[in-house]
């Protein structure tokens, strides 16, 4: 009897071990199936419709938390996630205190800049001259002498014009900055480029949702908003006049067109499509590559090179295009593929 109940013991004893090193191997690939991101909140929409595709063909479960480009900078630093994503490109300085990451052109779309406000026709015109003027604090209503001169016709109310900026570091303030300066002497001097510029003038909102919400709320608002949020919340955009001419609003044709500009790709990917060459006639002017930031040595890294290429692949086939994301164009694409290599596992 003894006996037996010393073999029961044993039985028990060996099963209970078995299923504790079963659920800690169960918790060892849940915690290697499941990659967490942060950082710009332009990409957001997208990655939203990445993530349960991705999951059910893969495995690999995507969180990701839209806190902007600043945020997932600083996130990425200090390794509290396993990938960040900035639509403004590091500096030499982000670089360095990321000890050891690579940047990813993995997406590509456009910034619009709405305006909402009672008598304001839709797809009025605008330039980047008029638009400086307007966050400098020089333009303030929307029947002022400059606006007129570029719509002519229109009937324009006396209104005032609130300017709407993005007050958290943001890669949508990177992109709309880096357009105004390239076309604007006067902002370049003044204000320059940067994720978090000096705004004279204007009302700030949190994120790309905070600013779509504050223009909800604004008779006479004006605001730089990713397409995307532009599109949910079907505000009005102007048509901007690109280096051609042509007044053009953000379409997949005019950023595919915008990004076509790009010949020479540097050793850490930066790139500049804003104010396209008037050769490409269609070209959207404030166009952007979107950045995705990866450690160059993670004990995830199978999992981040599968969700990057996938993305950057099949998912923007399947999803990008309702967005107004338009796919890399094939050199970008083999260079991102080509960087993506240098991921690997943690020694």
């Amino acid at each position: 009897m003894k006996n037996r109940l010393l073999a029961l013991a044993v039985l028990g004893l060996v099963a209970a071990v078995a299923v504790a090193a079963s659920a800690s191997g169960s918790q060892r690939r849940v915690a290697s199936d499941e990659l967490n991101g942060a950082g710009s909140s332009f990409v957001f929409p997208l990655v939203s419709a990445f993530q349960p595709t991705f999951r059910s063909g893969s495995g690999i479960k995507v969180n990701y938390n839209p806190i902007g480009s600043g945020g997932g900078i600083k996130a990425i630093q200090e390794r509290t996630v396993d990938f960040g994503a900035s639509d403004a490109p590091l500096t030499p300085d982000q670089f360095t205190n990321c000890k050891g990451c690579v940047q990813i052109p993995w997406a590509l779309s456009a910034t619009s800049i709405a305006y909402r406000g009672a008598g304001l026709p839709k797809f009025l015109h605008m330039t980047g001259q008029v638009l400086a003027q307007i966050y400098m604090g020089d333009v303030k209503t929307w029947d002022d002498p400059a606006i007129k001169a570029i719509n002519a016709g229109a009937n324009l109310p006396n209104k005032k014009i609130t300017p709407i900026y993005r007050s958290d570091a943001s890669g949508t303030s990177y992109n709309f900055t880096d357009y105004l300066a390239k076309v604007s002497p006067a902002w370049k001097s003044k204000i320059g480029v940067g994720t978090q510029p000096s705004f004279p003038v204007g009302v700030g909102g949190a994120k790309s949702a905070g600013v779509a919400g504050v223009l909800s709320q604004t008779d006479g608002g004006i605001t730089y908003v990713d397409v995307a949020y532009a599109i949910k919340n079907n505000f009005s955009v102007f048509r901007i006049k690109n280096k051609a001419g042509k007044w053009v609003t953000p379409t997949l044709p005019g950023i595919t067109a915008a990004a076509s500009t790009v010949t020479k790709i540097p050793a850490n990917n930066e790139l500049h499509i804003v104010d396209a060459p008037s050769k490409k006639k269609n070209a959207y002017p404030i166009s952007t590559f979107t950045y995705i930031i990866l450690p160059t040595n993670s004990p995830k890294a199978k999992q981040l090179r599968q969700f990057v290429f996938w993305a950057m692949t099949t998912g923007t086939k399947q999803f990008a295009a309702p967005l107004l994301f338009a796919p890399l164009p094939h050199n970008i694409l083999v260079a991102a593929e080509k960087t993506l290599k240098r991921v690997q596992v943690q020694s």
